[in-house]
């Protein structure tokens, strides 16, 4: 197919750039000094967009490619797309779940044991010399505690099942019940939080959950709680975050997402009692190798057989 054109918006792993120059003419928009120029010459030749998660890309932009057919997004959150707008000028986005469910629910767990056990600050307390004597007690347990997941999908499932052979109590909390599933059910978030004593956050981003994990919910996880965000870091309000971690509102967090990375507001850098990971949760070779392998099979199989692979619920169709 190499008389099909696409823009990578943003740097992607060399296997997925590999692949794509292979199979198509790929154009890589980081390399192009004049955007607007390069857009009016060559817009209409661009039939897909692989997009890396970063790049913002709304309806102005899509509309600037008038024979667009997919977006092909890397990673299981595409937040960065409007998909709607996509929708309205029936290009197809896709995304790649699944095979990265384990390895993310994996970092989730190996997050929340370093948090609540203050493993993070143990370590940097021994690389400091301090070990003439004990470390501290650390104040967090997970035995017998209730673990509230905000975002039971396939990652959150898949945290739940961990946690549970752990011995921890789980409920959750979606915008509708799941009815193939014994785990408790909140109707609401504060109601999560209320019973909880650590709190995931698994939610995807966008207008519907940002800054949902607000002042009020942290008041209501209380000052043995636990806030640990695996999942976008625009639903959380970090400036109440950072409030509620100086006053005791909460007792710890653990973050692998922020609201403006790769800004980490310096108000958490300096907190001994809080785990900050740069957005690792599925950063290993095996599982990114697997989500561009998933991407470069979206793109492969619409320019060939007219039908995505794993299509967002907003653009569910083949190719007419």
């Amino acid at each position: 197919m190499p008389d099909i054109e696409l823009l990578m918006t943003d740097r992607q792993p060399a296997q997925v750039q590999e692949e794509l120059s292979r199979r198509f003419r790929l154009h890589r928009y980081w390399e192009i000094e004049d955007h607007g120029q390069w857009l009016e010459s060559y817009g209409a030749n661009i039939r897909g967009l692989a997009c890396g998660g970063h790049t913002p890309i709304d309806g102005p932009f899509i509309r600037r490619f008038p024979n667009l057919e997919i977006i092909a997004n890397f990673g299981v959150g595409y937040d960065n797309i409007d998909a709607s707008a996509a929708a309205a000028e029936k290009v197809v986005v896709t995304n790649t779940p699944d095979v990265l469910t384990e390895e993310v629910a994996d970092t989730a767990i190996g997050l929340m044991i370093m948090t609540v056990r203050e493993l993070s600050a143990a370590e940097r307390w021994l690389r400091a010399g301090n070990w003439k004597s004990a470390y501290p007690l650390s104040p967090g347990t997970l035995r017998n505690k209730r673990l509230g997941i905000f975002g039971l999908g396939r990652i959150g499932e898949a945290i739940a099942r961990r946690a549970e052979a752990m011995g921890m109590d789980i409920a959750y909390h979606n915008r509708t019940r799941r009815t193939d599933i014994s785990y408790a059910y909140c109707p609401s978030l504060l109601a999560l939080a209320e019973q909880s004593d650590i709190l995931m956050c698994v939610a995807p981003g966008g207008p519907a959950t940002h800054h949902i994990i607000d002042a009020t919910i942290l008041r209501a996880l209380g000052s043995d709680g636990v806030l640990i965000n695996i999942g976008r870091g625009s639903t959380v309000d970090e400036t109440a975050l950072i409030e509620a971690l100086r006053n005791g509102t909460i007792r710890s967090a653990g973050l692998d997402v922020f609201e403006n990375e790769p800004h980490v507001p310096e108000e958490l850098m300096v907190m001994d009692h809080v785990v900050l990971l740069p957005h690792v949760g599925s950063a290993s070779v095996h599982t990114r190798n697997a989500m561009g392998q998933l991407k470069v099979d979206n793109l492969v199989n619409w320019f060939e057989n007219g039908a995505p692979l794993t299509p967002v619920p907003e653009t569910p169709w083949p190719r007419d």
